[in-house]
Order: C-alpha cells, then structure tokens, then sequence
C-alpha cells in the first residue's frame, strides 16, 4: 500500500509540475504577446513623435528663413532710403548754398516770386527750369557720391556702411561685424539667439 501511495503521489506531483509548466508556459506566451505588444505601440508612439518633430522642424525652418528673408529685405530698404537721404540732404544743401550764392540766379528768382505774387498766382517751375534744377542735382549727387560718403546710423541704428564709387558705378562697404550688428536690429529676439 505504501509503494501505491508513492505511485499515486508521484503522480500527483508529476501532473502538478506539467500542469504548473503548462500554466508558466502560457503566462510567459502571454507575457511576450504583451511585450510584443507594448514594443509595437511604443515604435508607433516613437514615429509619430518624430514625424509631428520633423513637421515641426520644417515649419520652424520655413518660418525662419521666410522671416530672414523679409528682415533682408527691410535692412536693405533701410539702407537705401538712408543713402538717399544723406544723398539728398547733403545735394540740397550744397545746391541751395550755390543757388543763394549766385546773385544772378536769386535776383531772377526773386523777380519771378514777386511777379506771381502781384498777380495772385501760384509760383510754378516752368520745364526748363525743371530740367536744369534736376541737371544740378544730378551732378552735385555725383559729385557727392564720387567722394564717397559714410553713414553712422540707419534707422536709429549705429551701423557703419561706406559708398564709393567703383568701376563706374557705386559700391556699398561694410564690415561683416557691423553688418551682423545692423542686421540684428531687423530680427526678432529669438532668431538672434537662433541664428548667432
């Protein structure tokens, strides 16, 4: 009787470690399927992190050179409309000296004023006198330019750009940290510290 108990317990256990493997056996399939399955969500979660990163990274780029290209273009108009004014402002000067200082050419205009004031008229530049105060501009605006002139300040800006003539037209000079400077000024602060 005992040799049948310890037959009926050896079989009891064996039946309890296959029942016991089995069961480990489909926890562990189980708990591969999830892994599997958490692996799977985890690269989907991953990719659609980096495409909505690299989206995102792409309108940033397309903003910020859109945006460069814009304050670009604003420091060069800038530029331009300073030039021409230092242009104009010191032609004006030197014409309207030169004009005052030629007694022919005040008296004449003096007369002509008062002609048009006793008669209650408007004082009106006739054509020819159009063309030769634009001849006269024109050349002092050469001369000007032919000897070169500097602007300190652009927009109330310091900026520091040199116009001299070259090759028989105008060159524009500037130092790269002058320019870089300028430039600054046009930008949003957290393009600045993007960018530089």
């Amino acid at each position: 009787m005992d040799n049948k108990i310890e037959q009926l317990t050896q079989k009891l256990l064996t039946e309890g470690v296959e029942k016991g493997k089995a069961e480990a056996e489909k926890i562990i399939a189980s708990a591969n399927d999830k892994a599997a399955q958490i692996i799977a969500e985890a690269q989907a979660k991953a990719e659609e992190i980096e495409a909505a990163a690299k989206k995102n990274a792409a309108g940033v780029e397309a903003n910020t050179k859109n945006e460069i290209r814009m304050f670009a273009a604003q420091a060069l108009n800038a530029l331009k409309v300073e030039i021409a004014n230092v242009v104009c402002d010191r032609t004006v000067k030197a014409a309207v000296a030169e004009a005052v200082g030629n007694k022919d050419f005040m008296n004449e205009f003096m007369l002509k004023m008062a002609e048009k004031w006793g008669a209650g008229e408007d004082m009106v530049i006739s054509a020819a006198d159009a063309a030769s105060l634009k001849a006269l501009f024109a050349k002092k605006a050469k001369a000007l330019l032919d000897g070169g002139i500097t602007i300190q300040q652009v927009n109330g800006q310091k900026a520091v750009f040199t116009v001299e003539p070259k090759d028989g037209s105008y060159k524009v000079n500037f130092g790269e940290a002058e320019f870089e400077e300028y430039f600054k000024g046009f930008l949003r602060p957290q393009l600045v510290e993007m960018i530089f």
